[in-house]
């Protein structure tokens, strides 16, 4: 079984994509309770780097995991490095196997979206990829191909720590006169931090920064501050054939 986290499709994508390849299936973590026991399972956790760490619900459903699976491995999908994030979910969860897939960015409260030039040339190599990852699978090879990138060890801990004490406020999300009431931002997150008053949603305090909400309003009426007003959002789309 292959068990995903995913705010705006990367990883989703690279699940399913992988449960395609390898005669399994894929679904959601978000409120989803953990097998009873893993002995003697192939399990797989495919997963968004945030900022060079592991995203919140990955870490605590690692946590629940019990028992010993016959083969496991963990994905994450990242800008381009992961960091030592992949060492920190082995810290908790034992893998056999692990790579990084680079994939196109969505943390528009940072910076812009990438060219369409970039995304489809990460979305091809990303294809690619999964491919020799799911050979990989097949055949139960111990490996591990993850992209720390540089002064890893800093970057998933010195800044992630500080990503996670400050940057996870919910303090500068609100909806402009764009909004249209759909409330689809509120059904989507996976903090259940939103809701709707009024017709415009209201954020809690818990945010997991995975970005679904600002990038998958339909009327991009959610806006971080005043540096998204020009920017652009980004959701996954299926790679067209060429």
């Amino acid at each position: 079984m292959i068990y995903y986290f995913s705010g705006t499709g990367n990883s989703e994508w690279a699940a399913r994509e992988l449960a395609s390849k390898t005669n399994d299936s894929a679904a959601s973590l978000v409120a989803l309770e953990p097998p009873s026991s893993a002995d003697n399972q192939t399990i797989g956790i495919v997963f968004p780097i945030y900022a060079w760490g592991v995203p919140e619900p990955v870490l605590n459903f690692v946590k629940k995991l019990r028992g010993q699976p016959a083969y496991a491995y963990g994905v994450c999908t990242c800008g381009d490095e992961a960091g030592k994030a992949m060492e920190k979910l082995e810290s908790i969860f034992p893998l056999n196997a692990a790579w990084s897939v680079a994939m196109p960015t969505n943390y528009v409260m940072g910076a812009d979206v990438e060219s369409d030039q970039s995304i489809r040339s990460k979305m091809k190599r990303a294809e690619e990829l999964l491919d020799k990852i799911a050979m990989d699978i097949a055949q139960k090879k111990a490996i591990h191909e993850v992209n720390q990138g540089s002064i890893a060890w800093v970057k998933s801990t010195l800044f992630n720590l500080g990503f996670n004490r400050f940057a996870r406020s919910t303090r500068g999300f609100y909806a402009d006169d764009n909004c249209n009431s759909c409330g689809l931002c509120a059904q989507i997150c996976p903090a259940h931090s939103i809701t709707m008053h009024h017709g415009k949603p209201r954020w809690g305090e818990k945010c997991y920064r995975c970005t679904a909400c600002i990038n998958r309003c339909p009327t991009k009426a959610i806006q971080y501050g005043k540096g998204t007003l020009k920017r652009g959002r980004y959701q996954f789309k299926q790679p067209s054939a060429e």
